[in-house]
């Protein structure tokens, strides 16, 4: 079994039934990560695993800290063995130290996972930020005023979303920019 099948695998087993809305995100997610494979190259397997993979953190059955990133990512690397750059891209997900810094697991994030390449924290910040909660594309901005109205903006997540915004949309911009350029160098002279 390869790398993605084994991450859709996982992830439907930890997801689908407990939680079958995070599920269908999920699903979103990996799918927008696909469509963004003309500037992964090599990494697009990887990016996709890590995509269906982002929020198994929620799972009933591992969440043990209640913030997503680490439980998920601590659970892939000990229990999964799963590939340490794909364990990286889930503990950094979608900007997931600021939210450390939130609930006072920042210096417990860095110490226990590095950051991985910026191109592929992009990708995955793009992939997760233009999905909705049913697996839906949107933009970065309808997304993030979903996420603050659905948590409230003087919450932990709503506090730390509105703080990322400005890397988001950042994120959002880079990927777009590097997209542009793979279509114009592929096209035909």
């Amino acid at each position: 079994m390869g790398l993605t099948e084994w991450a859709y695998s996982l992830s439907e087993s930890m997801l689908a039934e407990p939680l079958p809305r995070r599920w269908a995100h999920s699903l979103g997610v990996a799918k927008r990560a696909r469509s963004l494979n003309l500037i992964l190259g090599r990494d697009a397997d990887l990016l996709e695993a890590a995509a269906v993979l982002h929020d198994v953190g929620y799972s009933p059955s591992i969440a043990t800290t209640g913030f997503h990133p680490l439980d998920g990512a601590r659970f892939l690397r000990a229990q999964e063995g799963a590939d340490e750059r794909v364990v990286r891209l889930v503990a950094h997900h979608s900007c997931a130290l600021l939210e450390a810094e939130e609930r006072g697991l920042r210096q417990e994030l860095e110490a226990e996972f590095e950051l991985e390449r910026p191109e592929l924290v992009d990708a995955l910040i793009v992939s997760d930020m233009t999905t909705t909660p049913d697996g839906e594309h949107t933009t970065p901005a309808a997304r993030l005023d979903e996420i603050v109205q659905r948590y409230g903006p003087d919450t932990v997540v709503g506090r730390f979303i509105q703080r990322a915004a400005p890397e988001i949309y950042a994120a959002n911009e880079r990927v777009e920019r590097r997209m542009a350029a793979a279509v114009g160098s592929s096209q035909p002279m």
